[in-house]
C-alpha cells in the first residue's frame, strides 16, 4: 500500500476505535469493510483482530473497575465452546445468509418479552451469547449487533457497559485471531508496521473517548446505542438480501 493509503487507514483506525470507545460498538463493523476493501479476506480479518483486540484491551484497561468479571468470564467459556465446535465443523455458510442471520438476531431480540430476555447479568445467559457471537465472528468477522442488544438488556450503567464488552470482545476477537491464522490457516499475520499502526491507532482512538463517555448520561448513552444497533443491524438484514437478490 502507499504512504497515502496507509496513513488514510490509520485515521480510518483511529475514527473507528473513538467510536467503539464511545459507544463499545459500530466502530469494528466500519472498520471490516476498508479492511474487505482493501485486504485479501484472510489477511483483512487477521489485521481487524489485531485493531480489535488492541482497542478492546485498552478499553477494559481503562474501565478496568467497572468490568463484570462474571459476565466476561462466562462469556469467555461460550467461546470456546462454539470454538471447539467450528475447529471440527469448519462448516462457513454463504455471506449472504450469514448477515441476513446477524441483523436479524437483534430484532428477534426485541419481540422477546421483556421478563425473559437474556441478560448480561444471568451467567448461563451469557455462555449462550458467547457461543452465539463466537459462532457469528467466525462466519462474518463481527458479532457487534447481538451482543450489543444483550449488554443492552440488562440493568448495566454506560462504564459497565463498555467495560465489560471491551473484555468480551478482547478475547472474542483473540479467539478469532487463533481461528484464521492458524486452526484454519492461510491467513498468516499482518506486516509488523501495519499491525503496529493498527495498535497505535486503537489506543489513540479509545483514550480519546474516555473524556466523551464520562460527560455521557446513561439515557443519552442508551438512546443512541439502540439507534445505532439499529441501523447496524437494518444495514446487514438490507445488504444481505440484496447479494441473494443478485445470486
Amino acid at each position: 500500500m502507499s504512504v497515502v493509503t496507509i496513513l488514510a487507514l490509520g485515521a480510518v483506525m483511529v475514527a473507528t476505535s473513538f467510536l467503539s470507545g464511545l459507544f463499545g460498538m459500530a466502530g469494528g463493523l466500519v472498520l471490516i469493510g476498508v479492511l474487505l476493501f482493501l485486504l485479501p479476506v484472510p489477511l483483512a480479518m487477521a489485521l481487524h483482530s489485531v485493531t480489535q483486540i488492541a482497542c478492546n484491551v485498552w478499553r477494559a484497561l481503562l474501565w478496568r473497575r467497572h468490568i463484570r468479571r462474571r459476565t466476561a468470564v462466562t462469556y469467555g467459556a461460550g467461546c470456546l465452546v462454539a470454538l471447539a465446535v467450528w475447529s471440527v465443523w469448519r462448516y462457513v455458510p454463504g455471506l449472504p445468509t450469514a448477515l441476513v442471520f446477524l441483523g436479524v438476531v437483534p430484532f428477534l431480540a426485541r419481540l422477546v418479552p421483556a421478563r425473559v430476555r437474556p441478560r448480561p447479568e444471568n451467567a448461563l445467559h451469557a455462555v449462550g451469547l458467547g457461543m452465539l457471537c463466537m459462532t457469528l465472528m467466525l462466519l462474518t468477522g463481527v458479532a457487534g449487533p447481538v451482543l450489543d442488544q444483550f449488554f443492552l438488556n440488562g440493568r448495566l450503567d454506560r462504564r459497565e457497559i463498555v467495560a465489560t464488552k471491551g473484555a468480551c470482545q478482547m478475547f472474542g476477537h483473540g479467539v478469532k485471531l487463533v481461528y484464521f491464522g492458524g486452526i484454519v490457516g492461510g491467513a498468516g499475520m499482518p506486516d509488523p508496521a501495519l499491525a503496529l499502526l493498527a495498535v497505535a491507532a486503537a489506543v489513540t482512538g479509545t483514550g480519546l473517548s474516555k473524556r466523551f463517555l464520562e460527560a455521557m448520561g446513561d439515557d443519552c448513552f442508551r438512546r443512541w446505542a439502540g439507534r445505532l444497533v439499529t441501523a447496524i443491524s437494518g444495514w446487514y438484514v438490507g445488504y444481505g438480501a440484496w447479494l441473494m437478490a443478485a445470486g
